[in-house]
């Protein structure tokens, strides 16, 4: 059984909702990054999902195509965040990690080799952006050699069809995309979300994750309610902008215990 899917067995277990996190990889600079998700996980972080830097992230909003850039300017690379989970992993061998990000950093190095280095670090899962279904074969194909998950996103314009084909393919969970828009919008429907989410389960026995829009314990909150888990990433990447590196670190884990609290209440 994979660590996702173990992950989200015992939490299923334990009655509770998983709380993922993304955060920028590099971000502000490389030595950041090991000790945040540390923290992070001990605040109640469940799965950890990293980005990619990459320099046309096109579904992210200016918080995270900000964070992107300072990662670069850092000097972080794809290879980098690999050596960055391996590290992690040499204290925690039970956190599943996820890195998110777009194709073309793994046609630049190679299928093959992008995602045996991902494996050999630690990477449980991986969701490339611009990689649909349709386009994956070749990829998904390596991927299960190496017993990875490929996790697809669902959008709320995604027809029945179109839900039904992406979860043939589907593995680790499913990321619903809550709004019509990119990362760190701020208009959450709720009802909108539950009543989408309870689409896809009429579908699938995969975990739910819903994302984009949810940003503290009310909004963390609701979507529990109606997921199996809820992702925040911009509410943490935009404290890196206007913090010092020290204040943002100690801001992202008080933050991490405000919707870890708040998930507990649905217990």
């Amino acid at each position: 059984m994979s660590r996702l899917a173990q992950r989200f067995a015992q939490l299923k277990a334990q009655n509770k909702k998983a709380l993922v996190s993304y955060i920028m990889a590099g971000d502000p600079s490389p030595e950041v990054t090991v000790s945040l998700v540390h923290d992070m996980v001990a605040a109640g972080v469940d799965i950890l999902e990293i980005g990619l830097p990459f320099s046309d992230p096109m579904a992210d909003g200016p918080v995270i195509a900000l964070a992107a850039e300072r990662a670069l300017a850092g000097g972080t690379s794809t290879l980098d965040v690999m050596a960055m989970v391996k590290e992690f992993r040499q204290k925690d061998q039970q956190t599943p990690v996820v890195l998110m990000g777009y194709l073309n950093p793994a046609e630049v190095i190679g299928y093959e080799t992008f995602i045996k280095t991902a494996h050999d670090a630690g990477v449980d899962g991986l969701i490339l952006v611009d990689l649909p279904p349709e386009e994956a074969g070749e990829f998904d194909k390596i991927l299960r050699q190496y017993e990875m998950d490929q996790i697809f996103l669902l959008a709320p314009t995604s027809t029945d069809e179109r839900i039904q084909h992406v979860i043939r393919q589907a593995r680790g969970f499913i990321y619903y995309v809550s709004l019509k828009g990119v990362t760190g919008a701020a208009t959450l429907d709720t009802q909108s979300a539950a009543e989408r989410i309870a689409k896809i389960k009429q579908y699938t026995d995969l975990p739910v994750g819903v994302g984009f829009g949810i940003s503290d314990a009310a909004s963390a909150k609701a979507m529990g309610a109606v997921a199996d888990a809820v992702i925040v990433g911009s509410a943490f990447v935009k404290l890196f902008a206007s913090l010092s590196p020290e204040q943002a670190h100690v801001a992202v884990v008080e933050k991490v215990q405000e919707l870890r609290a708040a998930l507990d209440e649905l217990s």
